[in-house]
């Protein structure tokens, strides 16, 4: 079943990156562990958050998918959520603001009437040779995407939740380990974990569930937008297993966390990274 043409006329990142990232496993085998939730994903046009809707709407969910501008990539996600026969709404804005995050809320309770599953996974990375490379419009670009996003975007979507509910919240491994030519980066993911932890300890007595997921090196358009060439040439080397990961491999860890099976699991972070071994 191929993309429809008419789709094709204005790729967007994900279409145009050597190799293109795998966001679909074909030999995923689902067992409606989501079967008729509705999940909204925030950066789900392409890269982990496309394969993660991909993977939710093989186990049944519908969902709705913010994204910032990338109109061609929102639509290709679509189309494969609608072929795994479930639903889906595409929301563009900017969720480092209120308006646009009350936007994507209210068009998901028009559409669906709830929310089951948040994941908010929208980032940004840059990459500077010293802290005093990052300006104040730089500093202040990351932590609107990759922190900002995620308090405002809960805070609207927590009225639609109900006990048994799920947030996921996408931190990095950097995080953990820390990088000398992202600091910016690796604090705003430092936050997410804090952000998480109080998180899941705030809502434990409403019955919503609140985890992350640590990513190590994956390979989405992330990489190529933001490292340089002789960076990107060995994206992956360095981790035990010696080469970069798919989108696709990251997204089970989304259904895990989602689904009833981590009934009894919150406040946690799962490392998906190629085989670091790291704390926390």
């Amino acid at each position: 079943m191929g993309f429809p043409p008419q789709q094709q006329s204005k790729p967007g990142i994900e279409s145009m990156m050597v190799p293109r990232p795998i966001f679909d496993n074909p030999d995923y085998k689902p067992a409606g562990k989501l079967l008729n939730k509705v999940a909204l994903i925030t950066g789900g046009d392409s890269g982990i958050g496309r394969a993660v809707a991909v993977a939710f709407a093989k186990e049944g969910a519908d969902i709705a998918i913010s994204y910032l501008d990338e109109h061609s990539d929102a639509k290709e996600t679509k189309f494969y959520v609608k072929k795994y026969g479930r639903r889906c709404i595409t929301i563009p804005g900017d969720i480092g603001y209120e308006q646009p995050c009350q936007q994507a809320v209210m068009q998901t309770i028009r559409k669906f009437g709830r929310i089951d599953v948040l994941v908010n996974n929208a980032g940004v990375l840059y990459i500077r040779n010293s802290l005093l490379d990052v300006d104040s419009k730089q500093r202040a670009s990351t932590f609107h995407t990759n922190v900002f996003s995620q308090f405002i975007l809960t805070q609207a979507a927590l009225p639609y939740m109900s006990p048994g509910s799920s947030i996921i919240n996408t931190t990095s491994i950097r995080a953990y380990l820390g990088s000398q030519d992202s600091i910016d980066y690796s604090a705003s993911k430092g936050a997410i974990v804090s952000f998480t932890r109080s998180l899941a300890l705030s809502l434990a007595p409403q019955g919503i569930r609140v985890n992350g997921v640590a990513p190590g090196p994956i390979w989405t358009p992330l990489i190529p937008s933001s490292l340089p060439p002789e960076q990107i040439a060995t994206f992956g080397d360095d981790v035990p297993m010696k080469r970069a990961g798919q989108p696709f491999e990251v997204a089970p860890a989304y259904v895990f966390l989602a689904s009833d099976d981590a009934s009894y699991i919150s406040g946690q972070i799962l490392h998906v990274n190629g085989g670091d071994i790291v704390n926390g």
